[in-house]
């Protein structure tokens, strides 16, 4: 049984539009960057626009360089030192979970305006020791003799003289995050059919949208990445069936591939949180929705598939108003993998999974696919992990933003850990 929880928005609250970088793939030109650098001409552009009153920041792979990254990159942006900064983790949501916790502690009382957002390189992995050599090594740094040192030398344990290289997995389950979506892909019956072709609608998208000048306003962009580098606008059906499995590789059952799951990648993205009091402080022509509510839960992966957190939250928070998937105008749906979306669209449209595990008994109709992630989602335009919640929110109130007065729109994040976050937002 997932556990959830719930807000209802009672005072208003405004989601506006940010910044990012663009979104390079790991080992390419943003490489020579830390999640610190990265985050700095992001929070630059952002303090430009006005004065926050807080910042939420995050960055989901620990560096031993820094604690609070989001201290951390405001003194280094040059923002006011007075501006309070907290950090925050949760995975692939970590942006929008900063975006909820900010939206909490706006109160009109000195607090009125969050800058939130996150970063990853995930190209600059810090490689650790393991506990037992990091205690041998500071017991050799303390010892006041040759023969103390000497003495930690010999007591140190061949098994620990090694490192640790952290890996894109959960320490539950010890899988990777495509080998529990090959499970996924099998339990649901997801054809490599189906993924290559959410896959080739985002690259489609994602490239359209910046021939038409929707992601222009990009910061840190250099010659060799001016735009986001993963995003292909050459892909074709007939070249992402080429691709052999990427987890599977021995089954013959295997159907995700590099082309159909999101790379790994290197970014940063921002957003402002505000109320209607904030809000006026940013300029005007900054494009800005309602946060009418959200959702944040959880399911138990160790019986359930671990990224299916959001087929259990959206329709609860489509019951609370009322509203069936047609009714939403504007679907953002995080594509950590094709397989992981197709999944979602499936059991969002199950009468048996929505009355059985999602306890939703309502009639909610059709999926519409063809308004889901309209400019390119994750598969195309990348995945760096704490930027990703600041990335999607700030593209879907774009995007809203320029649709008619009262549409409504669900963005929605799956999480490592079986998590996720769900947004209910109005123009």
């Amino acid at each position: 049984m997932a556990r959830a929880e719930t807000q209802a928005m009672t005072s208003g609250v405004w989601l506006a539009a940010g910044k990012r970088t663009p979104f390079a793939r790991v080992g390419g030109p943003l490489a020579r960057y830390d999640a610190l650098e990265l985050s700095v001409p992001v929070v630059r552009a952002m303090i430009e626009q006005a004065r926050p009153d807080l910042a939420v920041w995050g960055a989901v792979i620990p560096s031993l360089m820094w604690s609070n990254i989001a201290r951390e990159v405001l003194l280094d942006a040059g923002a006011d030192p007075s501006i309070p900064a907290v950090s925050t983790v949760m995975a692939c949501s970590t942006s929008m979970m900063g975006a909820f916790q900010a939206a909490g502690m706006l109160d009109d009382r000195g607090r009125s305006l969050a800058l939130v957002g996150g970063a990853e390189s995930m190209s600059r992995v810090q490689v650790g020791l393991t506990p037992g050599l990091s205690d041998e090594l500071r017991a050799l740094m303390g010892a006041r003799s040759w023969k103390d040192r000497l003495a930690t030398l010999a007591a140190t344990r061949p098994k620990d003289v090694r490192l640790h290289i952290p890996r894109v997995a959960n320490r539950v389950t010890g899988k990777s995050m495509g080998e529990h979506t090959e499970e996924m892909a099998k339990g649901w019956s997801i054809s490599r059919a189906e993924q290559d072709e959410l896959a080739l609608a985002s690259h489609q998208r994602a490239d359209a949208a910046w021939k038409r000048g929707f992601f222009d306003d990009l910061v840190l962009r250099l010659p060799e990445a001016g735009r986001d580098t993963t995003v292909r606008g050459d892909a074709s059906l007939e070249k992402l069936a080429k691709l052999a499995p990427a987890f599977d590789r021995t089954s013959g059952q295997g159907t995700l591939t590099a082309g159909n799951s999101s790379p790994l990648t290197d970014g940063a993205a921002a957003l402002w949180v505000a109320t209607e009091a904030g809000l006026a402080r940013l300029p005007t022509d900054i494009p800005r929705v309602r946060l009418v509510d959200y959702e944040v839960n959880a399911i138990d992966l160790r019986s359930e598939y671990l990224l299916m957190a959001p087929a259990y939250g959206v329709p609860r928070l489509l019951a609370r108003h009322g509203l069936t998937y047609e009714d939403i105008g504007l679907w953002e749906i995080h594509e950590a993998f094709a397989a992981q979306v197709a999944t979602h669209i499936k059991a969002l449209q199950d009468p048996e999974f929505l009355r059985d595990k999602a306890g939703v008994t309502a009639d909610l109709g059709r999926f519409p696919v063809e308004r889901m992630n309209p400019n390119g989602g994750s598969t195309a335009l990348g995945h760096p992990f704490a930027a990703t919640g600041a990335r999607i929110l700030s593209q879907a109130v774009k995007e809203l933003a320029a649709m008619p007065p009262g549409t409504w729109a669900v963005v929605s994040i799956c999480a490592d850990g079986g998590q996720g976050t769900m947004a209910l937002l109005r123009n």
